[in-house]
């Protein structure tokens, strides 16, 4: 592939919804995917992203064309359902790449679209916040991508490519010496920060000035830290201190999306933190109790809804 052309944006959350706005405001030619009541909102109602009115194209699945780059946004628990979506828009020479939280997505997408189709990536320092259609952000975050190191010289055109394309979409995109270790540093501050404030229902302000705050965080990411080094993302507790640099660019009354979902009585992403990390501590035969504790009582948080979960 020369270059990237044509974008489908997967999932138009507050992270989908931005990348999108922020790529047409940038010339390039993005399509947000959605099918049924899913699309005749988005037509109808567009997206308000920072106080602007957006109308972005929308396909569904009989309009789908390949393109040259996907870009996933949903929830983890709604990764199976996003790949039957995205299946039309992929050919053998499209990009996929994934900014869902957690370290299970790729692995799953790459078993299904091939190793060499899907990059590692992540999104980080992000403060977006969506209500209905409606986004708002201050910290416009970094896109973190590449490869396995033992991957990277295979792939060194596919990481041009993004580079190239992104340097020209006013979205900031680093390549990292060391992939797998940016993923599970992002792993390690949703797992503490994301399920704390979730369950405290506070938001960046609380974590960012409450040294009892910022202890949670610190006693949850060294379970973190020492999974990690079972799973060759070899953090170190140094890695906390930079963690807390990140929370502290974020706006204090911003709030993470698991807050978000608690507040909105949707269902959460518990699954893809506090759940990851119990299966893989058993699998390493390794105790993580905090998780545990945090993984029962945000399922309880769940349990408390009296309704179904709220659609996207």
């Amino acid at each position: 592939m020369k270059n990237i052309v044509s974008v489908v944006v997967v999932g138009a959350g507050a992270i989908g919804a931005s990348i999108a706005v922020r790529l047409m405001e940038a010339g390039k030619q993005v399509v947000i995917s959605a099918n049924g009541e899913r699309k005749a909102r988005y037509l109808k109602q567009g997206f308000v992203v920072n106080g602007r009115q957006y109308f972005l194209p929308v396909k569904d699945k009989y309009e789908a064309d390949p393109a040259d780059l996907v870009i996933i946004a949903v929830k983890n628990y709604s990764l199976e359902e996003a790949i039957e979506e995205m299946r039309p828009y992929v050919s053998v020479n499209t990009i996929i790449l994934s900014l869902l939280n957690g370290i299970d997505a790729v692995p799953r997408l790459r078993r299904e679209f091939g190793e060499d189709s899907v990059p590692y990536a992540m999104i980080l320092g992000i403060d977006a916040l969506r209500e209905e259609n409606r986004v708002q952000y201050l910290a416009k975050g970094r896109i973190f991508c590449g490869f396995e190191k033992e991957k990277v010289e295979k792939n060194a055109s596919t990481l041009a490519v993004l580079e190239e394309f992104f340097r020209t979409s006013d979205i900031a995109f680093v390549v990292p010496e060391d992939i797998v270790k940016e993923i599970w540093f992002k792993f390690m501050i949703n797992v503490g920060l994301n399920q704390w404030s979730a369950l405290i229902r506070a938001p960046y302000r609380l974590f960012q000035d409450s040294p009892h705050g910022q202890e949670l965080l610190s006693k949850t990411m060294i379970e973190v830290i020492s999974l990690s080094k079972r799973y060759g993302g070899n953090l170190e507790e140094t890695d906390i201190d930079r963690a807390i640099a990140v929370l502290k660019t974020l706006a204090p009354q911003g709030k993470t999306s698991m807050l978000q979902d608690v507040e909105a009585r949707r269902q959460t992403e518990v699954d893809a933190f506090a759940g990851a990390m119990k299966r893989l501590a058993k699998a390493a035969d390794l105790d993580v109790p905090i998780n545990a504790i945090l993984y029962d009582a945000i399922r309880a948080i769940e349990d408390s809804f009296e309704d179904s979960y709220k659609a996207e």
